[in-house]
């Protein structure tokens, strides 16, 4: 089998990322002869014409779409190999991070993460956005540096990721509420008014699953899509929530926290990136730099 030639892949990606050949050309500073007998031996090396005519226009062909988005990262891959290594000057660094997280996440962890950023990079700013969804387009299109959340790696194989700890459920209610005294079982705990969380607006969840086989179900009064919401309406009532342990250690101060008399299944909290930033000296500092405060809030 001949070597193949990986400047293809350079002319390939233009391509593919131009859908036109002249515009291919004049981003790798080709003239349109050179561009063409670099688009034939294209063509023949994949066996696949890539683009074709539709009108004045050309259109990819169905195997020029599956190869665009696989090409352009062995290109990235490729120019962060053999790109200089970086002396990463922290005092020097002017940039903005955006990290997509629950709300409870950025009140809990962010004030240690922006006080040591404040120390050691004090041009770096934070932008933290909400998470209505579990969508990772945000990190595929590079509008977000990191993601946190229960996401499973399998639905973005694309994606990096480093676990962060694990959490559980526990009760929250209000100081002096009548579950503050005395042992809590199951009947006692479901019998209670309860805050109910969901960004998709749903009402049942791992707890409800634990109380079915007990014959018991909870009552949903409200529901809400935060955490910190859920917290908020049980602090000033009877209603209670029911949040995850270390996502909320900070919001729940003054509150009386419990285990839930039921067992449910532990989650594992991840950071996630898109590989393009991978070998980024400043984007791997900040990783590693909101690793390190989730591991000390053991």
């Amino acid at each position: 089998m001949p070597t193949p030639d990986f400047n293809l892949l350079i002319t390939l990606d233009a391509v593919l990322a131009e859908g036109s050949v002249a515009r291919a050309a004049k981003r790798l500073r080709l003239s349109p002869s050179a561009m063409s007998r670099a688009l034939s031996r294209l063509r023949e090396t994949t066996g696949d014409p890539l683009l074709v005519r539709a009108g004045r226009g050309l259109v990819p062909t169905p195997r020029a779409m599956e190869l665009r988005d696989r090409v352009s990262q062995l290109v990235r891959d490729v120019q962060e190999v053999l790109r200089p290594a970086e002396i990463l000057d922290l005092k020097q660094l002017s940039r903005t991070f955006t990290l997509r997280t629950s709300e409870g996440f950025a009140e809990c962890f962010g004030p240690e993460l922006i006080a040591r950023i404040g120390e050691e990079a004090p041009g770096v700013r934070l932008c933290f956005l909400q998470k209505p969804d579990k969508d990772s387009k945000p990190l595929r299109d590079g509008v977000v540096d990191l993601e946190t959340g229960v996401v499973e790696l399998s639905t973005a194989p694309e994606l990096r990721g480093q676990a962060l700890f694990r959490d559980n459920y526990i009760g929250v209610v209000r100081s002096g509420h009548p579950l503050s005294r005395g042992k809590i079982t199951p009947a006692k705990y479901a019998a209670g008014k309860h805050i109910f969380v969901s960004r998709e607006g749903g009402d049942k969840g791992p707890i409800d699953d634990a109380l079915l086989p007990l014959g018991l179900e909870r009552k949903i009064v409200t529901i809400v899509g935060g955490f910190s919401t859920a917290l908020g309406l049980a602090r000033g009532s009877d209603l209670i929530a029911s949040v995850p342990e270390r996502h909320t250690a900070n919001l729940r101060q003054g509150m009386y926290s419990f285990p839930l008399p039921v067992r449910t299944p532990e989650f594992t909290v991840s950071l996630l990136w898109h590989p393009r930033f991978s070998a980024d000296p400043a984007h791997r500092w900040l990783r590693n730099l909101v690793l390190e405060i989730c591991a000390r809030s053991h």
